[in-house]
């Protein structure tokens, strides 16, 4: 028998042990619970060194802990620098680090945004935590085959919100196409949450220089501040820049 190893991921305790027990009683599922966002990722790191991933995760759309280096597809609250204390922000991170792990948000309450949302940041389903146990088993092995799984209520709702992104996404991936290459640099690096003088040091320019960049990344961009900027930026695909590594060329045609 080809057994599910399942996670749960939430940190209403009761409601955790009271999941994993009633899929632990199916012959075909093991189970294992997680009361944060980092106790997950620890617990997938320590599956993946014991040679035994987990295949599905079911993590509580409202999850409290914030997980580090992670951040949602699309911010549900604008202009959060620290990105998302909750559940799509694990989704994130999770698909990031282990993209054959598949990932079902449970909630509190249908919310075709935020199922949307998680759809975006690589979840493969949206369940009712008020649904029936046969159901989420359907889900899970659903998902396991490659399936998506909406409750039929959410459906034209998160095909709207959908859509909606996609169009967003569209008009900010031109808006920041319209940026030079130095432009475009200056604007990695406000995604990266550096100030003025880190970004003159980094790119070996004077501060002056560089306010007249981000003045004119803020006016190319039609937004009237750096966190507009950062939330379109992020819209457009557009990541932070390496602070790892030393990859700017000094002078060139980059200045």
């Amino acid at each position: 028998m080809v057994r599910i190893r399942v996670l749960v991921v939430d940190d209403h305790r009761i409601f955790a042990e009271s999941l994993a027990a009633a899929l632990a009683a199916e012959p075909d599922v093991d189970v294992s619970a997680a009361g944060s966002g980092p106790a997950a990722l620890r617990s997938l790191e320590r599956a993946v060194a014991e040679g035994r991933r987990f295949d599905v995760l079911l993590v509580d759309a409202d999850l409290g802990g914030k997980v580090p280096g992670a951040r949602p597809a699309v911010p549900v609250q604008e202009g959060n620098e620290d990105g998302l204390v909750d559940g799509i922000s694990l989704v994130t991170g999770v698909r990031s680090a282990q993209p054959n792990v598949r990932i079902v948000v449970l909630a509190e309450k249908d919310d075709p945004r935020r199922a949307a949302l998680a759809l975006q940041a690589g979840a493969s389903g949206w369940v009712a935590k008020d649904c029936s146990l046969s159901r989420l088993l359907t889900v899970i092995r659903g998902v396991l085959r490659d399936e998506t799984h909406l409750p039929p209520a959410l459906l034209t709702g998160v095909l709207r919100e959908l859509t909606a992104a996609r169009k967003h996404r569209t008009e900010s991936e031109r808006l920041v196409e319209s940026l030079t290459p130095r432009e475009r640099e200056v604007l990695r690096c406000m995604v990266a949450g550096l100030g003025r003088k880190a970004v003159a040091e980094r790119l070996y320019l004077s501060p002056h220089t560089v306010r007249t960049h981000m003045q004119n990344v803020l006016g190319k961009l039609g937004v009237h501040s750096t966190l507009a900027a950062v939330a379109l930026a992020r819209r457009a695909g557009v990541g932070p820049v390496d602070l790892a590594g030393d990859v700017v060329e000094r002078g060139g045609q980059l200045a």
